[in-house]
């Protein structure tokens, strides 16, 4: 089994750290920042809670002046890239708010070596207008890195990091950095433009469908990271709107021929297949996505939907588009499976075509 990805803060990787930082500031007491990073708590906290305290272990060993230790850090920082070293920003997060020309400096910097895409979001907290301002002109930056930042870090929903929830109520100050990354030349940067157009979406899907009407057409850059942006809109069949801007049509004609589970009964932390098939008429082709819709059951009566991508392709008139799915009912972190009736439906182009069934036992019972 994979170590979690908070594995990686060991101690030699913090002895190293350490010692990087006394070759800057001789001072720099390496046994102490051991100490303090992996005092008690240390093995019960996760990934951001880490991080956090390693960078509020490096405050208290380096200079007490911010000014002098970022200048530390920002020496160290050429040598020091990568994932791991998300602590520089956080630093600067945790002890730069009321040093804002400096911190924002740092962040500008340290983003191209890890990312400052969290650290950022508590200086737009704090004075919005002014920060937006600022990753306007980070919008037209040389560098890519940069350039992410500007979309990255003002996403309204960022996983891992707290909401902005003046920007999920209004996101009018996030469309300006949209527009000048839309058709950025790195993908990473539009692929970035993308998420943060799907996190809007999720709030504002009006707003979201007009700009993708809009941008639609214009540049090929802007045309292929427009699906990826709208796609929770795409999922969602009651906005037929968005199926149709991407060639998904009303399903006319199309012949559901089979949706069909491999048991009907399933036992606790078993499996079973779902296979399908659909026909389109005769004529010209036709773009067809297929999507499995489970509806689980919850405690008290209540059921959550999911939806399962199946295939995505053109069919030429008269064929067929075929397949299945594997569908597991063991308990995952993010999902715990109660036993019951769980409807499934085939959804081809957003609308529900047909309907099936499968029950999952108590547990130790037997299909």
């Amino acid at each position: 089994m994979a170590e979690p990805l908070k594995a990686i803060y060991d101690e030699p990787f913090i002895r190293q750290l350490g010692d990087k930082a006394r070759r800057r500031w001789s001072e720099f007491d390496t046994e102490r920042f051991v100490a303090l990073v992996f005092a008690e708590g240390w093995d019960e906290l996760e990934l951001k809670g880490r991080i956090r305290r390693i960078s509020v272990s490096l405050g208290a060993v380096l200079p007490s002046e911010y000014e002098r230790a970022l200048a530390i850090l920002d020496e160290m920082s050429p040598e020091c890239g990568g994932f791991p070293y998300l602590i520089f920003p956080d630093f600067v997060e945790r002890f730069g708010l009321d040093h804002w020309e400096l911190s924002i400096r740092a962040l500008e910097r340290f983003t191209s070596l890890s990312s400052s895409e969290f650290a950022v979001r508590p200086f737009i907290r704090k004075d919005p207008q002014k920060m937006m301002k600022r990753m306007l002109e980070w919008a037209k930056h040389p560098d890519e890195h940069v350039r992410r930042l500007a979309s990255e870090g003002c996403r309204p929903r960022l996983p891992w990091a707290d909401a902005l929830p003046a920007f999920k109520k209004d996101p009018s100050p996030i469309l300006p950095i949209l527009e000048l990354l839309k058709a950025d030349s790195s993908e990473y940067v539009r692929r970035s433009v993308a998420n943060n157009l799907n996190d809007i979406s999720k709030d504002h899907p009006e707003l979201v469908l007009d700009i993708a009407k809009r941008w639609s057409g214009n540049d090929p850059l802007t045309d292929s990271m427009l699906k990826h942006a709208c796609r929770t809109l795409i999922r969602a069949s009651a906005n037929p709107e968005a199926l149709e801007l991407f060639g998904l049509h009303a399903p006319k004609g199309i012949a559901v021929e089979a949706l069909e589970p491999s048991v009907g009964r399933v036992p606790a932390g078993g499996s079973a297949e779902v296979r399908y098939s659909v026909r389109v008429p005769n004529g010209p082709a036709v773009k067809l996505r297929l999507e499995l819709a489970v509806r689980y059951p919850r405690q008290g009566g209540r059921t959550y939907r999911k939806l399962f991508k199946l295939s995505e392709k053109s069919v030429e008139g008269g064929g067929s588009l075929a397949g299945s799915r594997m569908l597991i009912f063991r308990d995952l972190s993010t999902r715990k499976h109660e036993p019951g009736i769980h409807g499934l439906a085939l959804i081809v182009n957003g609308h529900e075509l047909a309907a099936a069934e499968i029950e999952l036992l108590e547990g130790g019972a037997e299909a």
